[in-house]
């Protein structure tokens, strides 16, 4: 085992670390080491945790990394890594945990590891749709991480069906429309959704209220009309609800409002009417009448 503290250790990753075949963690986080990730880093055959966070290191992230099938979990996050993810990274059989956040990756999503838990891919400059192919496999996968890319197109049902999936983060990107299917069997372990700041149009989706555990839902700052669905506004696992920013309709359904466990979040900067004044929801004010007119092209029928 290697773990360097964070004390300002400096210098490149020698292509000579491929002589500790028996290495089974490699820990230099929160340093100032820099240059490429060596191709020879695939020889540490027993390593299971390699993690690199928070230091200056460039270049693309090595295909050779996908030999290492022992590997549990990568954290290569805060780097100047460029280029492509590696093709072959569902190779990687025995990877659970996969943050690559905060580099300048590019490209699309290859085929993920099967045994995967948590992916993080946080601002980077990945794009295009997602594709299911990529997502094929992924029985386990819990936690996705993707805001602050520039994904587009529209998130197809099946991404909310899988299987395993708890979390869901993809805002900050470009997406333009959402698909939701009631889970199958009622079943599903979705409990956050944030697809805040994106360009996604329509109506709010109400199959959301079919997900038994969500907690959390978050569209805000898209370009959605019509009215709040009253099945969502009445869910009982609902505590946090944001869907400020859009051009929604009519007055919010009172259910929001007061109870033994009211929703926090906000309706805000919307087109409403008899948003109370006094609850914290009706945060900020809503769009003046002229935009709202215009984005109706015309009086917005309530």
């Amino acid at each position: 085992m290697i773990t360097l503290d964070p004390v300002g250790y400096s210098g490149t990753l020698t292509p000579l670390v491929s002589q500790l075949t028996q290495l089974a963690t490699l820990d230099l986080a929160d340093n100032y080491f820099y240059g490429i990730i060596p191709f020879s880093i695939s020889s540490l055959v027993n390593l299971q945790s390699l993690t690199l966070r928070s230091n200056k290191f460039s270049g693309s992230v090595p295909s050779s990394i996908t030999k290492l099938k022992l590997l549990e979990a990568l954290d290569l996050s805060h780097n100047s890594l460029s280029g492509f993810l590696p093709s072959a990274m569902n190779w990687m059989s025995g990877l659970r945990r996969l943050d690559l956040s905060y580099n300048q990756l590019k490209g699309s999503i290859p085929k993920l590891p099967p045994n995967l838990l948590e992916l993080a891919l946080k601002r980077n400059s990945l794009s295009g749709p997602l594709s299911k192919s990529s997502f094929d496999g992924s029985t386990q996968l819990e936690v996705i991480e993707l805001s602050e890319n520039s994904f587009t197109g529209t998130l197809q049902s099946w991404f909310f069906l899988l299987p395993s999936i708890q979390q869901v983060n993809l805002a900050n990107n470009s997406l333009t429309g959402v698909e939701i299917s009631s889970p199958t069997a009622g079943q599903s372990d979705v409990v956050a959704v944030d697809l805040g700041f994106n360009r996604i149009e329509g109506y709010v989706p109400v199959n959301f209220a079919a997900y038994p555990l969500l907690s959390s839902l978050t569209l805000r700052y898209n370009r959605l009309r019509g009215k709040i669905p009253l099945v969502l506004a009445q869910k009982k696992s609902l505590k946090r609800l944001f869907l400020d920013g859009n051009f929604l309709i009519g007055q919010p359904p009172a259910s929001l409002f007061g109870g033994q466990a009211p929703v926090s979040g906000s309706l805000g900067d919307n087109c409403l009417w008899g948003c109370p004044a006094s609850s914290q929801l009706c945060l900020p004010t809503q769009k003046p009448s002229s935009i709202c007119k215009q984005a109706y092209g015309g009086k917005p029928k309530s």
